[in-house]
């Protein structure tokens, strides 16, 4: 029996120590093919994946000696915890060893958006010298939005400051008295006051039923017409139908997107504009981030499949049934 399933292309010195101690098929391109994933499945222990295997209520199913799903970064909306949790598998994640790689990205992409730095770079590799053309922005001084205020909003919060702007955040999980706002000097206020005051707004929130969508044309008219947009968190987070829209019409003046509604996503109107920027998905990508990432979920699929206890579980550190297939008989760890 394969003690673990990888199915993306996870590497790191930590996945090879795991490889050289326990039985794993190693498969980067397993979870584009859902019928030999479903499969694969079936006998192994650990399944090991990122963003792009989805880990749903029929692959779990199918998965019956499962212990732990390991998910080597922070958003856990591509696998179906509900049905993993009630089906006793314990579901371990990287939550926070990547903040800094995005934080640092986002601001990366708050100066090429502000200082128009891809359009000049790809201008001036055309042979022209558009100096004025590509007058920028400062950005000290300037009121920076942020939508979610978790650990990764506090970090860009904390790098722009350095900059000298100002600091408005919306966060429905976060007391807008709360001291934890005072170090940054961060305002909370609602999100259209947010929109309306920010001249950059950066998004930073989980993919949920209430944040699917959550920037809409509503949400667009509402923001200043000179503003930028930036997304690092997930792609359905905005209605791409409704951005290009609001750009076409310049009510909103660039966006910078390194996640998309659908991912990857087919070339269309948005990658023609010279206002917006399109990554493919990289803000966690460092190999810093990249390691303590791979070396935390690794470390937590050794100890559940060696009868210990996860260190960053969603649900809980120790499968509740041994094996899934005699939960009628009631055996559990």
């Amino acid at each position: 029996m394969t003690d673990i399933l990888v199915t993306e292309n996870i590497t790191g010195d930590a996945m090879d120590a795991l490889r050289s101690e326990r039985d794993v098929q190693f498969d980067p391109e397993l979870w584009n093919d859902t019928d030999r994933l479903t499969e694969a499945v079936r006998d192994v222990r650990a399944l090991i994946v990122r963003n792009q295997t989805q880990v749903t209520a029929g692959l779990i199913a199918a998965a019956q000696k499962l212990e732990i799903i390991g998910r080597a970064g922070a958003g856990l909306d591509n696998i179906d915890t509900d049905v993993a949790t009630e089906a006793g598998i314990v579901v371990s994640y990287a939550p926070h060893e990547n903040s800094v790689s995005v934080a640092e990205f986002t601001v990366g992409l708050m100066l090429a958006l502000a200082r128009r730095i891809p359009a000049a770079d790809a201008d001036t590799r055309g042979g022209g010298w558009s100096r004025r053309e590509f007058t920028g922005m400062e950005l000290s001084g300037k009121t920076l939005g942020i939508v979610g205020f978790g650990q990764i909003g506090q970090l860009v919060a904390e790098r722009a400051r350095v900059f000298g702007m100002q600091i408005v955040t919306h966060d429905p999980f976060v007391d807008p008295t709360s001291v934890g706002l005072t170090p940054f000097n961060a305002q909370w206020v609602e999100l259209e006051d947010l929109l309306r005051r920010s001249h950059i707004v950066t998004i930073h929130v989980p993919l949920t039923n209430d944040t699917a969508g959550l920037f809409n044309a509503e949400r667009f008219s509402q923001m200043k017409s000179h503003a930028f947009l930036i997304n690092t968190s997930r792609g359905e987070i905005i209605d791409e139908d409704a951005l290009i829209q609001a750009l076409t019409a310049s009510r909103v003046a660039g966006v910078a997107l390194d996640v998309r509604q659908c991912e990857p996503p087919k070339l269309g109107p948005l990658e023609k504009m010279k206002n917006v920027i399109c990554t493919p998905h990289i803000a966690a990508f460092t190999h810093e981030a990249q390691q303590r990432v791979v070396a935390v979920v690794c470390h937590d699929v050794e100890a559940v499949l060696g009868g210990g206890e996860a260190s960053n579980c969603f649900n809980f550190s120790r499968p509740k049934l041994c094996n899934r297939s005699s939960q009628d008989s009631g055996q559990y760890c």
